[in-house]
């Protein structure tokens, strides 16, 4: 039906993902690469710059542009090992924060001033597929991850907690995934489904007021997000395709609670994250891709000062050219993100957030061999 048509034409969306989708999810923790045919390896490099104003509940001033850019390299390396067994090797960056409240750190004149929230993650994971026939395959793996951070709590909106900031040294740790797809090749036919486990870390922290360190350097657990990927393919036209995918991730279970502050320092919302879109191969050099994506969050749209966005739609636009054993890739994304209120945790709510949105560009190149 379709013919050499390739089954992974969308470009990736890890490479061009939105900012602040859902919690601290960055790339969905994609797998694609695993169902590549032969051997293959491929870079990405995306780039996101959003812009979210809000407006002082209290004061009704602008609280100046509150979400940072972020840049998400990626990697991966698939081997065919035999007819049944194959290997992935995946880097991404899964998680990630960039808020800043423009101000100084406990700042007196406005209610969040100084507030600011950074994280970071580096990831490596390392999958095994096994293929019983050309229909039905099982695939599970490892992944190690790193994350930092810093928080500041900051502005009227505090209290007696304004100026207080916590450190997070980097830490390490091991998660496990685990999953099946059913293929029909002769329509381009793919559902995989993919388990994502939580991942345990033990933090050295280091709390901070006005009047200097308090408690030392203490250790403080915390988690990161299990999760469900469901990606789903097939042809519904000659050299057309369908792609749909849907992620549910589990933010609630991903909790901070330095001793000083004694009080919860992440109030995340549990996600779901539908995707929708078609591609199709214009000759045999040139394919282009049209999605579209709605993230629903549960709960209201009252959210953490330190994440100040409640969900997004987006469309995203994306082109590969492909020569021999090469494959080129770009991709455009907008994104709306969505309203928000924010309120410290069991507090008033401090700002609104309208209008806030976000533009990435990705890029990939990829080689069989």
């Amino acid at each position: 039906m379709l013919g050499a048509f390739v089954p992974t034409l969308l470009v990736q969306l890890a490479s061009v993902d939105p900012a602040a989708a859902a919690g601290l999810d960055r790339t969905n923790q994609p797998i694609g690469i695993l169902f590549e045919e032969g051997n293959y390896v491929e870079f990405s490099f995306g780039r996101t710059d959003p812009t979210g104003h809000g407006t002082d509940a209290t004061f009704g001033t602008d609280t100046g542009d509150t979400l940072g850019g972020f840049n998400l390299p990626g990697a991966g390396l698939k081997l065919q090992l035999t007819e049944q067994l194959s290997a992935a090797l995946i880097y991404d960056k899964p998680w990630g924060a960039n808020t800043a409240f423009p101000g100084v750190v406990g700042n007196t004149t406005s209610m969040l001033g100084g507030t600011r929230a950074f994280a970071d993650s580096d990831a490596i994971t390392g999958i095994l597929r096994y293929k019983f026939n050309e229909n039905w395959s099982v695939h599970g793996g490892i992944r190690y991850q790193e994350i930092s951070g810093d928080i500041t709590l900051s502005g009227l909106a505090y209290g007696p907690a304004n100026g207080y900031s916590v450190s997070l040294d980097r830490d390490g740790g091991t998660g496990w995934l685990v999953g099946g797809a059913y293929e029909r090749p002769d329509i381009a036919m793919r559902l995989a489904v993919t388990y994502n486990s939580e991942v345990d870390h033990n933090f050295q922290t280091t709390e901070r007021t006005a009047l200097g360190v308090v408690n030392g350097t203490v250790t403080r657990p915390a988690t990161t997000a299990q999760s469900v990927n469901v990606d789903f393919q097939t042809g519904i036209a000659p050299k057309t395709l369908l792609l749909a995918n849907v992620r549910w991730a589990d933010h609630s279970v991903t909790d901070l609670v330095p001793p000083a502050l004694g009080g919860d320092l992440i109030n995340l919302d549990n996600s779901v994250t539908y995707s929708i879109g078609v591609a199709r191969r214009f000759n045999e050099n040139w394919v282009g891709s049209l999605s579209f994506s709605y993230d629903n969050v549960e709960g209201d749209n009252i959210v953490s000062p330190l994440s100040p966005v409640h969900g997004h739609q987006a469309i995203t636009l994306g082109v590969r050219y492909e020569k021999d054993n090469m494959r080129i890739s770009g991709g455009i994304r907008y994104t709306k993100l969505g309203n928000a209120l924010a309120a410290p945790r069991g507090g008033t709510v401090r700002a609104s957030f309208e209008d806030s949105d976000a533009v990435s560009l990705g890029f990939k190149v990829g080689f069989s061999f």
